[in-house]
Order: C-alpha cells, then structure tokens, then sequence
C-alpha cells in the first residue's frame, strides 16, 4: 500500500472543502469581502471568476510544440494532462473538474503574447509556461490579470511578483552550486578559469550573475561565451575556451548547445569536466553521437531529483506515466511539469477551502504555504516572493540505462555560500 499516506491528507483536505462549502451554504455568506467585482458565486456558495464554473476549473498551458525545447513541451503537457485525468477520477477539485487548454507558441515571444491573450480571458491559472524571454513579455500582464503562474523557467528576474512563482531554485543558485561542485568533486582550485557558455536574455545573464559570484569567492576566474538559441555549432566556443585555458565549462542553454559543446570539447581534446542547467539536459541526447563524450564529461545540476530516483513519489509517477504514455521517454519535463501540477492543485484545494476559487484568492491561498512537499524532491517556500522557493540542489549525471537517462549523483543541499548570496542580492 504504497500510497496510503497519500489518502489522509487527501481526505483532509475534501472534508475541509466540503466543510467550507456547507458552512458558506448555512450561513448564507458569498464572502465577498475583498472581491474585485468580477468573481460570482457559485451555486455551493464557492466564490468563483474567470475559468471557474460550477462544473469546471480551467487551467492554461503556454507551452513549446514546435520550436527549441519542443520535447520539453511535449513531456510537460503530457504529464500535466496526466494530473488533471488522475484528480478528474478522483471527483477533481472543489468538486469541480480540471480542463488545461494548451497553446503552442514555438518558442516565439509575439505568438506567446496573442497566446495569452485568447487564453486569459477563460482561465484561473497557468501551471506552465515555456521560456525566460516568453516570462518577461507577460510578467505586466500576468501581474495586472491576478493569474497564479508556474513559468518553465528559473531567471531571477522573475522573482517578486506576486502571481509568478519560480518553482525551485533559479538559475544563478545553479550555477553556485556547479562551481561549489567542481571545486569539491572535480578538482578545480584557485587561480583556474572555467569556461562559461551561455544564452543571451534572463536566462543566460541571471546563470552568469551567479558562476561569477562564486568564481570571485573561490578565486576562480570565468571566462564567458554568449551564444543565441539558434546557435546549434559550438565549434568557435569551443576554440575560444580551449585558448583561455578553462579546467571546465558551465553551460546554460538548451539540448542541442550541451551536445556539441561536449562533443566537440571530447574531439579535440579539451576532455574537462562540464556542468549544465537543468534545462540544458535531454535523454534524447544519449541516442547521439555525443553520447560518449556526454557520459565521461557531464553532469547537471538541478532543482529536482533524477526521474530514476528512489523517492516513492517519483517511482509511482514515473509507473503512471509510463504506462499512459508507452511510446514516450520519462525525461524532468515530466517531473517538472507532474510537480507544477500537483503543487497547483494544492493551491486551489485550499482555495476552495477558503471559499473562493477567484484568481486574487488563488494567488492568496498560494502565498500562505511556507513548506510545500508533494513527494517529488524538497519542500517548497512560497510565502516569500522575493526569495526562491528552494535553496537546494541534485547533482546528475547521464547514464543510459537509466530511467530518463540521468542517476542522481549527489542528494539535494544547499551550496555553501548561497545564503550570504540572496542576502547580497536582497540589500
């Protein structure tokens, strides 16, 4: 009986519902106070508004299909939709089933923003949205809307907002934890320089901010390549490293940028061990030429654990989706995006226990939980937005026997120096 603790907070949770419900219906209270006047009752007395009816909850997906993290988007989709088939079955929430839409943007910011803007209208919340350059186009309008979102990325500019929650750490505590890595575990030590290759826009310029800092406090010195996402040859970055000397490389970009870095890096020798964001990591990888290069070279350093991991949670996830989706590879956008979902339908379980199921509420019901743990990694703070929800980080490595092709090679913890970090950055 693997998921027996599951049930009691689950029953918890719908007899606090129906508790809620039952008391508004008595009472005769709508709970009004504080609406926007925009929300409507619904016939149990839940207080509801844009993609709430009695019957449903509709969610947004503003995902990639077609463009550069296309697998990503696929993986994600898919296991959200898994989520919501799982609670449906269950009665759904608040008594009322989930529905996500889905929007294909490709990557492309000016489709995301016409995107959004069919979207918004008809949804209480977004548990996914794809990209850094996608999150800054909408942060205005995500924040004007009131609509909780889970963006698909880790930039800390999206930090302090309200209404967006970075799930997990952001992308510089990555990369701190990268250098504590190779300074720990690889052998690097003052005076080395590491090569540091990454995209242009929040994404790469946020990882940077935090390899730097970490250089500087270990007496390392980076040496950094900007490249676009377009950019699928890194055979000049490459050049360009092997010229500065580095020990080892970082990398913060997409897939297809982490294969021919360490494939080239492997071929003409410049054999030094190389670190890559969560985002820079797919199994598809390990069906490449680069798979040997990739094996010997890297590892990742990432919010959640590898989906081989031993957590029950996790196996039981990874059983779901393998058995939903047969012809499709258990890679972390399933565990990302399984995560997100289930972390959003805590928040509207306790949404609903409040009495209303309007966006602001949601956002309220969501920033009132300081430690969140759903079973697929470390426990999440979301009542802080200026700070990321989690410190800690899992070290992988590829390995392609393994479920989603990566093995967990440290557990997750907190680098040291982080904490004096995000007090620098706060002051």
């Amino acid at each position: 009986m693997k998921h027996t603790h599951h049930t009691a907070p689950r029953t918890k949770t719908l007899l606090a519902t129906t508790l809620a419900a039952l008391l508004l219906a008595g009472t005769g209270c709508s709970s009004k106070a504080g609406s926007s006047g925009s929300t409507d009752d619904g016939a149990d007395g839940i207080k509801a508004g844009p993609g709430v009816t009695d019957k449903t909850i509709r969610l947004g997906a503003l995902t990639d299909l077609t463009g550069p993290y296309a697998t990503l988007g696929k993986s994600i989709v898919q296991a959200q939709q898994m989520w919501a088939d799982e609670v449906n079955a269950r009665g759904g929430v608040c008594d009322r089933r989930i529905e996500i839409v889905v929007k294909d943007h490709g990557y492309d910011v000016q489709k995301a923003v016409t995107a959004y803007a069919d979207l918004s209208a008809d949804v209480v919340a977004l548990p996914q949205v794809i990209g850094s350059p996608v999150m800054a186009a909408l942060l205005d309008d995500i924040e004007r809307d009131k609509v909780l979102t889970f963006p698909q990325a880790w930039a800390a500019s999206l930090l302090d907002r309200d209404s967006v929650q970075v799930l997990g750490t952001t992308y510089d505590i990555d990369m701190i934890a990268a250098v504590d890595f190779l300074t720990r575990g690889k052998g690097l030590a003052k005076g080395d320089t590491i090569g540091h290759v990454y995209f242009e826009g929040d994404y790469g310029a946020n990882a940077l901010e935090g390899s730097r800092w970490a250089a500087r406090k270990a007496g390392l010195k980076i040496a950094g390549q900007k490249i676009k996402a377009t950019d699928t040859d890194l055979s000049a970055q490459v050049s360009a490293l092997r010229k500065e000397g580095v020990k080892a490389i970082l990398i913060s970009a997409g897939p297809a940028q982490t294969a021919s870095l360490v494939g080239v890096a492997a071929s003409r020798g410049l054999k030094v061990p190389v670190v890559s964001s969560a985002p820079g990591y797919a199994p598809q990888l390990m069906k490449t030429p680069a798979a040997p290069a990739l094996t010997a070279m890297l590892n990742v350093v990432s919010a959640a654990p590898a989906v081989s991991s031993d957590l029950p949670g996790v196996r039981k996830m990874v059983a779901s989706y393998q058995k939903e989706y047969p012809d499709s590879l258990v890679d972390s956008g399933v565990l990302s995006g399984y995560n997100a979902a289930r972390l959003m339908g805590r928040d509207l379980e306790k949404a609903c226990a409040n009495g209303s199921l309007a966006r602001e509420d949601v956002v309220k019901a969501h920033r009132s939980q300081s430690s969140v743990d759903v079973g697929l990694g470390t426990a999440q703070n979301f009542s802080d937005k200026a700070q990321p929800a989690s410190t800690s980080t899992y070290v992988h490595k590829p390995d392609a026997k393994a479920v989603g092709a990566a093995v967990n090679v440290e557990d997750a913890h907190t680098a040291p120096g982080i904490e004096q970090y995000l007090a620098s950055r706060s002051q």
